[in-house]
């Protein structure tokens, strides 16, 4: 067993399993999912950390994946069926978008860095993954040409209410992200009925921002 399968077992064993992820699907994605391979060479050994992983290139803007915990638990609520289209919003190398493809029929990603963008491709490919489809967009933007969403999930933290999103969900569409909107930032699960949206506190968490959901900045006088 390589060391990376090893880390990846004690992730999987030690953060996500008593976090209270119950879902099979979720913990044998993760079991088999190679994360280290989302990361840069130089920063591989810290793949299967708790923590938010910066993936930029040296030079450019943080960006990052997102705690595999958190991953894990906004999935869980999500409770995505296999036969559910599934966006992705900021996926940065893709991981998250990696592990919606092992769990729903059709996966679209944004990905607003064109740096990051292709490498997430080429890393889907390398894993055979095929319905999986990387579209450079900002995060505020989502992906309306492969509208409407059973499933989006944030790959990152908002701090404002992302309206153009929502009204890219299906009827009965779930939106998971983290919310740093006022408070403590929380996980939060946004629902679409047929005529409104409703939403709910998960769990409290912390995300770095999203490029594009950032809070516009405050007039001084």
């Amino acid at each position: 067993m390589s060391d990376f399968s090893t880390a990846r077992g004690k992730m999987v064993d030690g953060q996500v399993r008593p976090s209270d992820v119950t879902d099979p699907r979720i913990i044998d994605a993760m079991t088999v999912l190679p994360r280290e391979i989302f990361v840069p060479e130089d920063r591989r050994a810290l793949a299967y950390l708790d923590l938010d992983l910066d993936v930029g290139e040296k030079g450019a803007p943080k960006r990052h994946l997102i705690k595999p915990v958190v991953v894990a638990k906004m999935i869980q609520a999500a409770e995505i069926k296999t036969t559910d289209n599934v966006l992705v919003v900021g996926c940065a190398t893709g991981y998250t978008a990696a592990l919606m493809a092992k769990l729903a029929d059709r996966v679209t990603a944004t990905e607003s860095d064109p740096a990051l963008a292709a490498k997430a491709s080429d890393n889907l490919a390398s894993l055979g993954l095929r319905h999986v489809t990387i579209v450079p967009a900002t995060a505020s933007n989502g992906a309306p040409a492969r509208a409407p969403y059973d499933v989006i999930i944030l790959e990152g933290a908002t701090e404002i209410v992302p309206d153009t999103l929502y009204g890219q969900l299906a009827p009965e569409g779930r939106l998971v992200g983290v919310f740093a909107i006022g408070g403590a930032p929380r996980a939060v699960i946004v629902t679409r009925s047929r005529s409104d949206f409703g939403s709910r506190p998960l769990f409290d968490a912390s995300a770095p921002i999203l490029p594009g959901l950032e809070r516009p900045p405050a007039f001084v006088f």
